[in-house]
């Protein structure tokens, strides 16, 4: 008589990780697919339908740049190292990415309430897609960059290739404050009423629009506590050249990592109630 095959039936027990993070970066790589699916749902579904489609994509940054151009450059007379629009659309790369991937990820949880209702996997992975979404009009906007440069015969120099870290350190800050954010509009839905607003602000403390000159040492420290500083600034050394980083970019990455690693604390601390709250 043959012997008894292994149960095919099988228990799983789901636990909360242990430690004060509770992140297991095994089990995000196994649930990859799923960022892959909820990255993709999310661009067709902001593209699906719209009359202007893609074309919005083009059509915000050179509005953007025409209007800045002629407020700031033509009846200011903000005077810059660099032409204008070059100056603008360098912070406005980066700065967009970051304030579309903090507005999505703000309100991607309570977005997505049927899917914490319903099935089990780990939570960041909401927010995540939402941030790596936001590449998509990051990476048409930095087409027409390349077609400002040509314009102005900006030569590229390996020096480029810093966008990379920089594109990452933009989006990690977006996702560090859509953690925070992301976890209180669960509890608080008034949070993102809020996020838009935050975002303006912010934009009026990063050098986009104009430009910030500050000797002082101090000064200096403080308001390289905005992390969107040392991201503004390195994409405008890296694509247009002249003074190269300081020192100072050591603590809009500190800021980053810091608030970061408080994000996935407290994300991990409030993601007991979603399901129970959303």
């Amino acid at each position: 008589m043959a012997e008894n095959s292994a149960p095919c039936n099988q228990t799983v027990t789901l636990k909360p990780k242990k430690g004060w993070l509770g992140i297991d970066l095994q089990e995000i790589w196994r649930y990859r697919e799923l960022i892959y699916f909820l990255t993709w749902r999310d661009i067709k579904v902001r593209y699906k339908q719209a009359v202007l489609g893609v074309a919005w994509a083009v059509l915000q940054p050179v509005i953007t740049a025409l209007v800045t151009t002629f407020v700031f450059s033509t009846t200011l007379n903000v005077e810059t190292s660099i032409p204008y629009p070059l100056f603008m659309m360098t912070a406005y790369l980066p700065w967009h990415l970051f304030s579309n991937s903090l507005t999505r990820s703000s309100t991607s949880l309570v977005a997505n309430a049927n899917l914490l209702t319903k099935v089990y996997f780990p939570r960041i992975i909401i927010p995540v897609a939402s941030v790596l979404a936001a590449l998509v009009d990051f990476l048409i906007t930095l087409v027409i960059l390349l077609g400002i440069m040509l314009f102005y015969k900006v030569p590229l120099t390996l020096n480029i290739l810093w966008i990379i870290p920089f594109t990452l350190l933009a989006m990690l800050a977006a996702l560090t404050a859509g953690l925070w954010f992301g976890a209180l509009n669960v509890q608080y839905r008034d949070v993102q009423q809020m996020v838009p607003f935050i975002a303006q602000i912010w934009q009026f403390l990063t050098p986009v629009l104009y430009p910030i000159t500050v000797t002082d040492p101090i000064k200096k420290f403080i308001f390289n506590l905005n992390p969107m500083v040392g991201v503004v600034n390195g994409f405008r050394w890296a694509i247009t050249g002249g003074k190269a980083p300081d020192w100072t970019m050591g603590i809009s990455v500190g800021v980053v990592l810091v608030l970061f690693i408080g994000g996935l604390s407290f994300f991990h601390k409030m993601e007991k109630t979603f399901a129970d709250v959303v």
